[in-house]
C-alpha cells in the first residue's frame, strides 16, 4: 500500500489538515513544521502527483489510441459513462483526450487546461512519469504503477474463476487468448490462468497459451489463433479469452471450421458487454461494473485523505451456454 495523507500525519504526529497544509505550501503554518511534514513525506515515498491543490472544476480523461475505439471496444464507453456522471454530480466539466506515444502529451494536457487528470487503460510509464511533473493529481482507472492512486476491477480472480470453472467442467486442454502483456489488467488475468492451472496440478503449456496484438484486424487474428492451437498438438477444448470481444471473434472462427461451442471447444470471455448475452450462443464471461469503475476513480481521485489508494471491485461469473450447452440460461 503507497503513503497516504492519513500516514504522513501519523508519523509526523501532526493533523492530516496540516500535513495538506504544509504539502500544498499554503499558509498557517510555521516553516519548522512546513520542513518537519516535507521530509516525512519524502521518506515516505508520497506521490504529490496524488495531492488535490483546490477545487477541481476541470477534469481530462486519458484514453490510450488504442483503446479509443467504442464501437470495437466498448468497455471504456462505460468507464467514461460513469466519469461523466460522477462529474455531472460534482459541477466538474470532464474533457476527453486520446493520446499515443508519439504526441506531445504535456502540450494536449496544456490546451485542455484540467484540474486533475483521470487515466484509463494502458499507459506507457514514460507518460504516467511526465504527469507526474504537472503537479495535478491524477487517478489511474484499469492501470495500476506504484505511487498512483488506481481502480481496478479483480483480473486474477476473474481469471482463476474462469479457469476453474472449465476445469470443473472436466475439460482437459484450456487454452488462453492473450492481448499484450504490457496492459496490467490483461497481464493480471494470465496471471490468474496460470494460478488456477498449478493450484489444480496442471502443467502450463506455452502451446496452448496466444497473444493477440493491437492496430491489427481482430477477427483474423482470431482466426490465425485458432489455426495455431489446432496445429499445436492435441486440440484444446476449451478457451478463455481475455475479453469478450476476443471470446466472439474467437467463437466466430470456430464456428467457421465446424467446430462446435461448447460440445467440442467450451468459451469463456471477460468484462460481459452487451453482445455477449446474445451470442450464439450466449458467451460465459465475468461481469464488470464498467461504470462503477469510472465513478469509483472519480471518487478516489476527489478524496482529500482516502482511507485506502488503491482499490479492487469484484467481477462475477456469469455462466451461459458457451460452456453449459444450449439448455443454460443466460
Amino acid at each position: 500500500m503507497r503513503a497516504t495523507i492519513r500516514d504522513i500525519a501519523l508519523a509526523a504526529n501532526v493533523s492530516i489538515g496540516t500535513v495538506s497544509r504544509a504539502l500544498k505550501k499554503q499558509s498557517g503554518l510555521t516553516e519548522q513544521t512546513r520542513i518537519h511534514v516535507q521530509r516525512i513525506a519524502s521518506q515516505l515515498g508520497y506521490n504529490e502527483a496524488n495531492l488535490r491543490q483546490g477545487k477541481i472544476r476541470r477534469l481530462t480523461f486519458l484514453l490510450h489510441r488504442q483503446h479509443n475505439n467504442f464501437v470495437a471496444s466498448p468497455f471504456f464507453s462505460h468507464v467514461l459513462h460513469g466519469v461523466e456522471t460522477a462529474c455531472r454530480e460534482r459541477s466538474i466539466v470532464p474533457t476527453v483526450l486520446s493520446i499515443g506515444p508519439a504526441d506531445n502529451v504535456m502540450e494536449q494536457i496544456r490546451l485542455h487546461e484540467p484540474d486533475a487528470l483521470a487515466v484509463a487503460g494502458f499507459m506507457e510509464p514514460e507518460v504516467l512519469e511526465s504527469l507526474t511533473k504537472t503537479g495535478k493529481p491524477v487517478v489511474l482507472i484499469d492501470l495500476w504503477a506504484p505511487g498512483f492512486r488506481s481502480v481496478n476491477i479483480d483480473n486474477l480472480g476473474g481469471a482463476l474463476a474462469a479457469t476453474r470453472h472449465l476445469m470443473e467442467l472436466g475439460r482437459q486442454r484450456l487454452a488462453f487468448v492473450s492481448g499484450p502483456l504490457s496492459h496490467y489488467s490483461i497481464a493480471q488475468r494470465a496471471l490468474g490462468y496460470r494460478q488456477a492451472l498449478f493450484e489444480a496440478g496442471r502443467l502450463f503449456d506455452p502451446r496452448l497459451e496466444i497473444t493477440l496484438q493491437p492496430g491489427q484486424e481482430l477477427q483474423q487474428q482470431a482466426a490465425a489463433a485458432i489455426h495455431t492451437l489446432l496445429q499445436s498438438g492435441p486440440p484444446p477444448d476449451a478457451i478463455f479469452c481475455y475479453n469478450d470481444a476476443t471470446a466472439l471473434a474467437v467463437m466466430n472462427a470456430c464456428q467457421a471450421r465446424g467446430l462446435r461451442i461448447p460440445e467440442d471447444i467450451a468459451l469463456v470471455g471477460f468484462d460481459n458487454i452487451d453482445g455477449a448475452a446474445s451470442a450464439a450462443p450466449p458467451l460465459t464471461t465475468l461481469a464488470v461494473d464498467k461504470e462503477a469503475l469510472g465513478r469509483m476513480g472519480m471518487q478516489l481521485l476527489l478524496d482529500d485523505a482516502p482511507a485506502q489508494t488503491e482499490v479492487v471491485l469484484p467481477v462475477e461469473l456469469i455462466q451461459r451456454a458457451s460452456t453449459l450447452g444450449s439448455g443454460t440460461l443466460a
